[in-house]
C-alpha cells in the first residue's frame, strides 16, 4: 500500500484480512480468463477498497474523491465491475454468517423481517428510474430490504418509491425461498397486503404483518420489525445513504451492501464506527447483537 496518511473509512489490517480473499478470487479469475495478459495491475486492491469505503462513508462525489487515491475512473470503474460480478453481496453474505456464528447462532436464518424505506433522489438520478410514494409524500427510491432477526442484511431491492411495497415484498419472499431455504418466518409492516401473505405461504414461509396500535402517534418500536428499522440506523451513518445518488438501481443496492459489509467488519474484528455527530468524543456506535 502507497504510504499516505489514513482515513478513518481505511480498512484496518484485521478488516483487510476478511476482504482480501474474496477481491483477491475476483482478480485472479478475471486475469485467468482474459484472451491476452497485459502488464499487472497498477494499483492495491486494499487501496481501491479503501476508497470505494470513502465514497461510501463521507458521500462525496467520485470526481471529489483525494487525489492520494488511485484516479477516481479506476476507482469507479473496479466498483461498477464488482457490483456486475456480485461481489459486495458475496461480502455481504460471507460475513453475515460469521457474525452469526460469532453470535451464538447457526450461519443460516430462520426467520427474517422485510420492511420499505423511501428516500429522495438527486439530479443524477433519471426521472424514469424515480417514483412518488404518495403516503410518505417523497419523490425519489424506495429502498427494500430484509434483514434477520440480528438486523444483518439478506436482500435488497432498489425500486422507484412508486412501487407497492407488497410488489417488492412478493420479490423478496422468492428470493428468501430460494437463497436461504432454512428462513420460514417472516414479519412485515402494514403496508404489506393479504395476497402476499398467501403468496409466501405457498412457498413454505408464514409471513405475520405486525400491526402499530390504533391511535398511536409518532415513532414506535414494533415488536420483532424494530431490528430492521434499526438496520435502517446503521446504515444511516453512510453518508451516501442519505439520498439515492446513483444512476442505476443495481450501484444503489450495491452501496447498501457495501456499508452492511464495512459495519459487520467492523462487529467482528471489535473496531468502533465513528460517527460525525461528535466527532471530538469519538462517539463510536456499535452494532448490537
Amino acid at each position: 500500500m502507497s504510504e499516505r496518511r489514513a482515513y478513518p473509512s481505511d480498512l484496518s489490517d484485521a478488516r483487510w484480512e476478511l476482504a482480501e480473499p474474496v477481491l483477491a478470487a475476483w482478480r485472479s479469475e478475471r486475469r485467468r480468463r482474459a484472451l491476452a495478459f497485459g502488464r499487472p495491475p497498477e494499483h492495491e486492491l486494499r487501496e481501491i477498497m479503501n476508497a470505494i469505503l470513502y465514497v461510501d462513508r463521507t458521500g462525496v462525489q467520485w470526481r471529489y474523491l483525494p487525489h492520494d487515491f488511485p484516479p477516481w475512473e479506476t476507482v469507479y470503474g473496479y466498483f461498477a465491475k464488482w457490483q456486475k460480478y456480485g461481489v459486495f453481496a458475496q461480502l455481504n453474505g460471507l460475513l453475515r454468517e460469521l457474525v452469526r456464528q460469532k453470535e451464538g447462532r447457526t450461519a443460516q436464518p430462520s426467520a427474517c423481517v422485510i420492511d420499505a424505506q423511501s428516500v429522495k433522489t438527486s439530479t443524477s438520478v433519471p426521472a424514469a428510474g424515480q417514483g412518488i410514494d404518495a403516503g410518505k409524500k417523497i419523490v425519489g427510491r424506495k429502498r427494500s430490504i430484509v434483514t434477520d432477526t440480528l438486523g444483518l442484511l439478506l436482500a435488497v431491492l432498489v425500486t422507484a418509491a412508486s412501487v407497492q411495497d407488497s410488489d417488492a415484498g412478493r420479490a423478496h419472499v422468492e428470493h428468501v425461498a430460494a437463497e436461504h431455504p432454512t428462513v420460514r418466518k417472516t414479519w412485515v409492516d402494514g403496508g404489506y397486503r393479504q395476497h402476499l401473505v398467501e403468496h409466501a405461504a405457498t412457498l413454505g414461509i408464514n409471513m405475520e404483518i405486525v400491526q402499530r396500535t390504533p391511535g398511536t402517534r409518532g415513532f414506535t418500536p414494533l415488536p420483532k420489525r424494530w431490528t430492521v428499522e434499526r438496520t435502517y440506523g446503521w446504515l444511516m451513518l453512510h453518508r451516501r445513504l442519505a439520498r439515492d445518488y446513483e444512476t442505476l438501481p443495481a450501484r444503489s443496492e450495491a452501496m447498501i451492501h457495501l456499508a452492511m459489509t464495512d459495519l459487520m467488519a467492523r462487529r467482528l474484528t471489535g473496531e468502533s464506527t465513528i460517527s460525525w455527530r461528535d466527532p471530538a468524543k469519538h462517539h463510536q456506535p456499535q452494532i448490537p447483537g
